[in-house]
């Protein structure tokens, strides 16, 4: 009886807040479905990485983002054996060299690199015969209306959507030129006081990984801080909040400044045509600290993805043998690769379904 009683007063709650939500917003407190993935290591020989925060597969390539790499940024590899080819995205500050690369990303046979730094898009081609990439295109922002971009992705051939980190709005919408075409969206908080007094620093606290979906046209974007998910179907209008257990990102403010604090939420998202995945942290940044200072370093990384569907009803949870930051999920083979920062061969693969 006590047992029963617990729950019905739990679910009041639950139920009470929910109903003080906009429409447009949905929580989530569990799955349906959990299970355990194991992770199978793909030995690399030829290349040293420092920290492969990025992955992705095209057709019989897949391509890996070292984020802090010494000479380039990133690496090609023939998919599935990872049979090294080519490295690209030099570092350096001549005209077509990088000072940054935040992510890349395989769009209709190409690499994209987005360099934060100089506020510029590279496309790369690969050339079969000389097994290289070669720098093809380079797009720069009008910075007066796009502030240090982050992540992107690309609507169609001549459109690109960029986080707006400026408080404005959500999204920046540029062309093919790196011209500024217009905003859309609003930071989805409940901080009144945050975007009244401190828009710039609650988008830092927003910063959020983004995907798109060109076949099913759902944009999904994943909060770095907190357990959020925002979701938008540019076909058709839908929008829905999805807040987890964690809730909103947590910030302190310091001189303008958004000083993380809470979790550590998303750190990777992908949209397929059936479903949306996100590997989920949850670590208090207390917890990093901790750990840290006894053993000398924090275990970087998500031991989670969280699966949705298109319109953001949790399906599935899956705990995973080590810790990632990023990852490609191919549904039709059912296999993820992923990323492992803390380990010397950082690539890996888990079997799913």
């Amino acid at each position: 009886m006590k047992y029963c009683l617990t729950f019905l007063f739990l679910l009041a709650i639950f139920t009470g807040c929910t109903s003080d939500l906009p429409k447009d917003r949905m929580l989530y407190v569990s799955f349906p479905k959990e299970e355990t993935l194991h992770s199978k290591v793909i030995q690399l020989d030829s290349v040293y990485m420092r920290y492969p925060f990025r992955v992705h597969v095209s057709g019989d390539q897949a391509v890996v983002l070292d984020l802090h790499g010494t000479d380039v940024y990133c690496h090609l590899f023939h998919y599935p054996d990872f049979h090294y080819l080519s490295s690209f995205g030099r570092r350096g500050d001549s005209p077509e060299e990088m000072l940054s690369v935040e992510t890349v990303k395989c769009i209709d046979g190409s690499f994209w690199t987005l360099d934060a730094n100089k506020g510029e898009l590279t496309r790369f081609e690969f050339v079969s015969d000389r097994d290289s990439l070669l720098r093809a295109e380079a797009i720069s922002f009008d910075k007066d209306s796009i502030l240090r971009a982050l992540d992107f992705v690309a609507f169609n051939d001549t459109t690109f959507l960029i986080p707006d980190y400026s408080g404005d709005s959500r999204f920046c919408w540029v062309n093919r030129q790196g011209k500024f075409l217009k905003k859309s969206g609003v930071i989805p908080s409940l901080n009144e006081e945050a975007l009244k007094e401190a828009r710039p620093a609650l988008a830092q606290a927003w910063r959020s990984f983004i995907d798109y979906n060109p076949h099913n046209g759902v944009l999904v974007a994943a909060t770095q801080l907190g357990e959020v998910l925002e979701i938008y179907n540019l076909q058709n209008d839908f929008h829905r909040v999805c807040l987890g257990p964690k809730g909103e990102p947590e910030f302190k403010l310091a001189g303008g400044y958004a000083i993380p604090d809470g979790i550590m939420g998303f750190s990777d998202v992908q949209v397929t045509d059936e479903a949306i995945y996100a590997v989920f942290h949850g670590h208090t940044f207390k917890e990093i600290m901790a750990q840290h200072q006894k053993e000398g370093r924090a275990t970087d990384g998500g031991q989670y993805i969280y699966v949705f569907n298109l319109q953001g009803e949790p399906l599935c949870k899956y705990t995973l043998d080590r810790y990632i930051t990023g990852f490609h999920v191919d549904e039709r083979n059912k296999t993820i690769t992923a990323t492992d920062v803390n380990n010397d061969q950082p690539i890996v693969e888990f079997r799913f379904g």
